[in-house]
């Protein structure tokens, strides 16, 4: 307008759109009734609205299981992989694009079992991403097989007479392998505690490692009696460096121990201890990202980088 100072121009920009639940849900999930996955889902779709991640800023990657139907369910971008291939495509994702928020979902079979080797190496590249595994030791999608995280005498169709070898434990194995940086333990019926377990793994830079204890009531059906009945054994890690859960989830917990995160040789008492700690064992902020030596900033100063990064970025209109 003619003559018009231009400080009395109103700022008409389009508002920022706001995501809701709704952005983040995509159709029916088809677990079994009491499965332990929904909490789960639930607790992510939460994160995702609470945090306001853009639907296509982020990425689901999962390998083969009932757990790794997870991104059919999340109106994001998903990538339903191969059996035990999770890692190697989240990496690939989060190398090429360090801008996307990138979660893993796997079980206790896709894991622990045939991924084991990239499980190990996605663990010491230490790329920034949430790792949640589902863990109900037993292959459920199969119709109940003895997993690798099964109880020593576990009946299954292959172990008639029971398994005869001590089980995998996910929080021992992410505590061995070298530049860990990031891993909890929780359970899909403290609801509380989960969601603040999944906060604290998404807002650490680095591998955030998850095990999540998962009921399957259908062909686990007594051990999850014991997990929700048997309160004594089950204990929260305190600290104020650790995940602190809503007022909901501390009246679950009979007993609470004090435990320092960068502690990590006792991170590996605990996690061999007989009872059943829930909250975060170990946390190593300084450790080494890979994923911030990419080939879209190797040999470039701090400057370039982020030219680079715009410019590709820029390709690909996003």
């Amino acid at each position: 307008m003619f003559g018009l100072n231009t400080e009395c121009i109103l700022d008409l920009e389009t508002p920022k759109k706001y995501f809701t639940l709704d952005d983040y849900k995509k159709g029916t999930a088809r677990w079994c009734p009491g499965c332990g996955d929904h909490s789960v889902l639930s607790a992510v779709q939460k994160l995702c609205r609470e945090e306001q991640l853009p639907p296509e800023k982020t990425v689901f990657v999962s390998g083969i299981g009932c757990s790794s139907r997870f991104p059919h369910y999340m109106d994001t971008y998903g990538f339903h992989s191969l059996h035990g291939r999770a890692f190697p495509v989240a990496c690939g994702v989060k190398f090429r694009r360090p801008d996307l928020n990138v979660f893993v979902v796997t079980g206790d079979g896709d894991c622990c079992s045939i991924g084991a080797g990239a499980w190990l190496h996605a663990i010491r590249y230490n790329m920034n991403m949430t790792v949640l595994l589902f863990d109900n030791n037993i292959y459920g999608m199969t119709k109940k097989q003895t997993s690798p995280t099964s109880r020593l005498g576990t009946i299954s169709n292959t172990h008639p007479h029971g398994s005869v070898l001590p089980p995998v434990n996910p929080l021992q194995t992410t505590l061995g392998v070298s530049n860990a940086s990031f891993v909890a333990q929780t359970a899909d019926w403290v609801r509380g505690h989960l969601y603040a377990t999944i906060k604290a793994g998404y807002e650490h830079q680095g591998f955030s490692f998850i095990r999540i204890l998962v009921r399957c009531t259908h062909f686990m059906g007594e051990l999850s009696n014991e997990m929700i009945s048997n309160k004594e054994h089950l204990v929260m890690l305190n600290h104020e460096s650790g995940i602190i859960p809503d007022e909901s989830a501390l009246k679950m917990f009979a007993r609470q121990e004090t435990h320092d995160p960068t502690d990590i040789d006792r991170a590996r008492e605990l996690a061999e201890s007989e009872d059943v700690h829930l909250g975060l064992f170990y946390q190593d902020k300084n450790a080494k990202r890979y994923d911030q030596y990419g080939a879209h900033n190797l040999g470039f100063s701090s400057g370039q980088k982020m030219a680079a990064i715009e410019s590709e970025l820029d390709r690909y209109a996003i």
